[in-house]
């Protein structure tokens, strides 16, 4: 009799057979040669003509990034021929459509959060953590999330919906068969849906029109039929025309009753019960509903581009009012410009009231002006952001929201159009921004005690750098720098000092014990890597910011020195008096580049320009704009970044867009 470890043993090489036996009936079953490389089993797969990265993601129920990872060379796009290598596991794994009644998957991406994913499914942090409680320490990119599936509570039709994850295999038009609708219906719901977007893995947002009943598979008859009028031509029998139509004799004779013979007459009109192949006809619907998803809108123009602008110009509380009054006193010196350039522009300017109270704005967005607009820029409190975004979704009207704000209405209104980066958002982009350009370079973190106002910014990095094998040292910022962090400098590579904070006094702690420890041990070469708010300091950090070769972030930059950002203020001064008031970002500025960026781009692409967005290019003096959509439902946000330099040993700044 075997003992408990001998059966443990047996039990488990049995285990093994079997999962080998398995893999290797599978891959037997496949058409594709197979190769193992680094301990895994891929398929060689080579492109057919006109074949691109999601037609081939599809075949082999895998995403596009997978693809991409095994075959860098793909990205610059496929040719007739090329060879691919397919993870055997991911072909392996497909499997029948995933029951999404209770619950689906969402994959993080980055710059979102635990709030921001339970924004978007308008459930609770709670929730997320019941469901997933490993996701209280962190959730980091490609992580798949359990999300309770939305209750259908509200009566409004067009907020009645639920999400659909899409599973390996799935069409557009097998998920508008499963919840019984169009495919159109799935296209209008979800606005950002793309050859590109509609991926495995991805989320799509479901209409529900009826009542709060379990979604079904719906599954339809293999043949259905459908009568045709035949007119009987010379020589034709009963035989020869149930032959064509593959029906039986009995079944046209059936149908017209007024026949009593097998002999026709030629011109006779006969009505053929014709069996009408329901696979081929979902062929034909597979194919339009993909063309659906490649296809763009057409330009629409506007003669007059009806503009409105809605903010609390006269709520002085916490003065908020006068960045307000210079934002738009920017906003119209790019109007002038536009309409000098020939933009015919018609400008609805309103004060909304006190921003926490909005009676006056709901009023005002119930007349006729303000329905008729083309894009409406404003909202300062997200009580008005809301009532705002509510508007814009139900007049089908492009909406910008110019100044930073804590609402989440952008993740569930494909006509929101944010200007200031989320916080989460923005730091996924500057450690991106960071390991480009810092990746062979000696890492240093300066830690100040007591001092968290980047913990955020520096966990993304430390995460960052781990995942690309990337060391790393940490550092505490205390009176003497220089000698703390002398032991951890190289002497073959730059060194980039980042504090974990933003604030003047742990950075000028920083800044002498670095120019210290360029005085006693000039071998060293040492960098600076920081923040937005650094380029408010005075011109003493400024200077020493050249000592270094100082770089910093930030999602607006103003060259002081340049011609354009000079005239912008010349003509400030001349048009309002005085000068633009002394803040960062500078709000004139801010209102100039909002004006400018987006009316161009109505200008040129008409109102329906968001497939353009990233297309349009002008001469902002301060912002960066680049607009990713936040999921296929909702709107956009602004990405945009730039890399400040300040030259070592010049007075040289350069900005670099890193927004792509």
């Amino acid at each position: 009799m075997p003992n408990q470890r001998t059966m443990i043993a047996l039990l488990s090489v049995c285990i093994f057979v079997v999962m080998h036996s398995l893999n290797t009936l599978a891959a037997q079953n496949t058409p594709y040669a197979s190769v193992l490389l680094n301990g895994q089993t891929f398929y060689k797969y080579n492109v057919k003509t006109g074949e691109g990265l999601y037609a081939v993601s599809r075949a082999f129920s895998i995403s596009v990034d997978e693809i991409l990872k095994y075959n860098p060379a793909a990205k610059d796009g496929l040719k007739n021929g090329q060879e691919l290598l397919i993870p055997a596991s991911s072909f392996l794994a497909q499997q029948a459509p995933i029951d999404q009644n209770n619950t689906f998957q969402h994959t993080v991406s980055r710059g979102e959060t635990v709030f921001s994913i339970a924004q978007m499914y308008n459930t609770t942090v709670t929730e997320i953590y019941r469901y997933n409680p490993r996701a209280k320490e962190k959730i980091v990119e490609g992580e798949k999330l359990v999300i309770q599936q939305r209750k259908i509570l509200s009566a409004v039709k067009e907020e009645n919906y639920r999400f659909h994850t899409i599973s390996a295999g799935e069409t557009l038009y097998a998920v508008s068969r499963t919840y019984k609708l169009k495919p159109e219906d799935v296209i209008v719901a979800n606005p950002g849906l793309s050859a590109e977007t509609f991926q495995i893995g991805k989320t799509i947002r479901i209409p529900f029109f009826e009542s709060n009943e379990m979604f079904t598979v719906y599954i339809a008859k293999t043949e259905q039929v459908k009568n045709v009028l035949h007119s009987v031509q010379r020589k034709e029998t009963l035989y020869s025309l149930a032959q064509k139509y593959n029906v039986s004799q009995e079944d046209i004779l059936k149908a017209n009753p007024s026949i009593t013979n097998m002999k026709f007459k030629t011109g006779m009109t006969l009505v053929i019960p014709a069996k009408e192949n329901i696979e081929q006809n979902n062929l034909t619907q597979e194919t339009n509903a993909e063309m659906l998803l490649r296809q763009t809108k057409a330009a629409l123009p506007v003669d007059v581009l009806k503009v409105g602008f809605l903010m609390p110009f006269l709520d002085k509380s916490d003065n908020h009012h006068i960045r307000i009054q210079e934002y738009y006193e920017g906003f119209l010196m790019a109007l002038l410009k536009l309409k000098g350039e020939g933009l015919n522009i018609e400008l609805y300017s309103f004060d909304t009231g006190p921003a926490n109270d909005t009676k006056k704005l709901e009023s005002l967005l119930g007349t006729m002006e303000m329905q008729e607009l083309n894009i409406v820029i404003g909202g300062f409190s997200e009580k008005e952001i809301k009532v705002m975004s509510d508007f814009a979704k139900a007049q089908n009207i492009k909406y910008v929201i110019p100044l930073p704000t804590k609402s989440n209405e952008v993740l569930n209104n494909g006509q929101i159009y944010q200007v200031i980066t989320p916080q989460s958002y923005f730091y996924t982009k500057a450690s991106n921004v960071f390991l480009q350009t810092f990746r062979n370079a000696n890492v240093i973190i300066a830690s100040a005690a007591g001092e968290n106002d980047k913990d955020d910014f520096i966990a993304i990095l430390k995460n960052d750098l781990q995942q690309e094998k990337i060391k790393y040292s940490t550092v505490n910022i205390g009176d003497d720098f220089s000698s703390a962090v002398l032991p951890f400098l190289a002497h073959n590579k730059d060194n980039v000092i980042v504090p974990s904070t933003g604030k003047s006094e742990p950075l000028r702690k920083v800044i002498d014990g670095l120019k210290n420890v360029q005085s006693t041990s000039p071998e060293y070469v040492t960098r600076l890597f920081g923040y937005p708010e650094w380029q408010s300091y005075n011109a003493n950090f400024k200077s020493d910011y050249h000592q270094f070769g100082t770089y910093f972030y930030s999602y607006f930059f103003a060259e002081e020195k340049s011609p354009n950002v000079q005239g912008f203020n010349a003509d400030f001064e001349k048009w309002y008096k005085r000068a633009p008031i002394n803040v960062y970002p500078k709000y004139g500025m801010l209102g100039y580049d909002t004006a400018l960026f987006f009316l161009t781009a109505i200008r040129r692409y008409g109102i329906n320009f968001e497939e353009n967005i990233n297309r349009v290019n002008v001469n902002t003096l301060q912002f960066t704009f680049h607009f990713d959509r936040v999921n296929n439902w909702g709107g956009f946000i602004n990405t945009g970044l730039y890399l400040v330099y300040y030259e070592p040993n010049s007075e040289v700044v350069t900005k670099v867009n890193k927004s792509r």
